[in-house]
């Protein structure tokens, strides 16, 4: 899957509003949202008032960016999320929370989505005992996640544990720290959700 490679800040100044993509640093002075508040490039500063589309559009893609999800993946989940029983905003959300690398970063493990996929894709992850390194793997309650006993003494993984006070875990998830593992313990609910995110901007224009 394609995905955005360049600098990382400039996704959240184009959103116009922290992704928390740079772990520690987005809660420094260093971030660049709060130094350069404007979408980055010559035209950056210029206020431009977006149509009905353009604000949905965005929506999207800042949804997009949060979770560091493809266009056609997306598109995917949200046809997976329209065949479900309930409002489809609500549900494509809580298929976005179930990603596995989503629970990583939500457990402490990784100090952002992105640190957290890397995790994943490394090896470094088992679910429910078995080695899982797709970053995209869907969690369901029950599951267990862990870091691999192989891989327990990696440093980045015990200071962000060491760490997590900066965010606490959500109540869907528990974790033990001393061994550096979680559980999933229900569905996550749409209130338990803390990003900015207007889901239904997305139906509308996935239903244009």
């Amino acid at each position: 899957m394609a995905r955005y490679n360049s600098e990382q800040c400039r996704i959240c100044r184009r959103e116009g509003q922290k992704l928390f993509l740079k772990g520690d640093r987005c809660y420094s002075d260093k971030c660049s949202v709060t130094r350069r508040n404007y979408a980055p490039g010559q035209h950056g500063q210029k206020r431009t008032k977006l149509s009905e589309y353009g604000t949905q559009l965005r929506e999207k893609q800042k949804t997009r960016s949060f979770y560091g999800v493809g266009e056609k993946q997306f598109r995917g989940y949200f046809e997976m999320a329209s065949s479900k029983k309930g409002m489809t905003g609500e549900n494509l959300l809580k298929i976005l929370e179930s990603r596995l690398d989503n629970v990583v970063y939500r457990l402490g493990f990784g100090v952002s989505r992105p640190q957290s996929r890397m995790l994943v894709t490394h090896g470094n992850i088992e679910v429910n005992g078995r080695k899982v390194d797709i970053a995209s793997y869907l969690v369901k309650p029950g599951d267990v996640i862990a870091i691999r006993e192989i891989r327990k003494d990696n440093p980045i993984v015990k200071e962000n544990v060491n760490n997590g006070a900066k965010r606490p875990v959500p109540a869907w998830l528990e974790v033990n720290p001393e061994t550096l593992s979680g559980k999933v313990i229900r569905v996550v609910s749409r209130e338990e959700i803390d990003l900015p995110v207007e889901e239904h901007l997305i139906v509308e224009l996935y239903s244009k």
